[in-house]
């Protein structure tokens, strides 16, 4: 029995599920990067993602038990939200910036979502930022600030690079929105069977818009693109999210998030090894600046 509580078992399976989670949501950005190698757009290559996953996702709802306790419209209406901000208009952006920037740089502005909650919370929590969290910001954009300058000088177009870092900021700013209002539904209906539900409804978000800009004939891929879909629907999408429930019961949400900073570090790796992508020294220093900053939030973790 550890001193918290948790059961030693539990606590050891709890950290294996964080990390291999962490692990499994770091490839996404790579398998993305080289499904657009084979000519597919943004769109589409989200609708296969979210086709391929949804069944995933029901039977992992499922898996999570039916709800005891009632629900009213106002959740419903809420948890539709969440999942159209969350889930549709947070992977789309998120996917669109991948086109102009590389895998370990786009993992790497998204993680700055923790201090994105800080900032909201800070401004519609009225929750006081304290000097390790100025600090925690300043490091994280300092090193933000660094590797944008090394993908300029690799890439040598700031300019392209520079709309890929707004369209993936942005997605960091939809994630940090969705965990900063969905709390109270995330513990009412568990994290599991709460991202089941929000992904699905994201799903119709993402059908409606590909319906509405794309004629069916768009699916027809070439089948390498199935292939990387399946993998990045079941290894980086459904899986990591049970993982990371799975983590979440059992040692918790400040523990979790510590061991989530192997995340970009594993993007970049697999990057480097699947997409042949350039690590510099310049890069390497910014990104440890980035999961400094994040770091000191998760270690100093805000009140709930």
């Amino acid at each position: 029995m550890r001193a918290d509580g948790t059961p030693q078992r539990d606590a050891w399976i709890g950290v294996a599920c964080a990390l291999a989670g962490s692990i499994a949501f770091s490839g996404k950005p790579v398998l993305v990067k080289a499904a657009y190698a084979h000519g597919i757009d943004t769109t589409t290559l989200l609708t296969l993602r979210m086709l391929f996953a949804a069944p995933l996702f029901a039977l992992m709802a499922l898996w999570a038990g039916r709800m005891t306790q009632a629900v009213s419209r106002g959740e419903v209406a809420a948890l539709a939200g969440l999942g159209f901000i969350g889930y549709y208009l947070g992977s789309f952006l998120d996917l669109a910036g991948l086109q102009y920037v590389s895998a370990g740089f786009g993992r790497l502005i998204l993680y700055l979502y923790p201090t994105l909650v800080l900032l909201l919370s800070a401004a519609f929590l009225r929750q006081p930022l304290r000097a390790a969290h100025w600090l925690s910001l300043a490091l994280s954009y300092a090193g933000i600030v660094m590797v944008f300058a090394g993908e300029v000088h690799i890439a040598g177009d700031p300019g392209t690079i520079a709309i890929g870092a707004m369209l993936v900021f942005g997605s960091a700013v939809t994630y940090a929105v969705y965990l900063v209002t969905g709390s109270r539904l995330v513990h009412k209906f568990g994290a599991m069977r709460f991202s089941a539900y929000a992904s699905l409804i994201a799903t119709g978000f993402v059908l409606g818009h590909f319906l509405a800009t794309r004629p069916l004939a768009a699916l027809d891929a070439a089948p390498q693109v199935y292939e990387l879909v399946a993998v990045l629907a079941l290894f980086s999408t459904v899986l990591p999210i049970w993982l990371m429930a799975e983590g979440l019961c059992r040692i918790g949400a400040s523990q979790v998030s510590l061991i989530g900073c192997i995340g970009p570090v594993a993007t970049l790796a697999f990057a480097a090894l699947f997409l042949g992508e350039s690590v510099t020294a310049i890069q390497l220093s910014g990104a440890a600046l980035v999961l400094a900053g994040v770091l000191i939030i998760s270690l100093k973790p805000r009140p709930a």
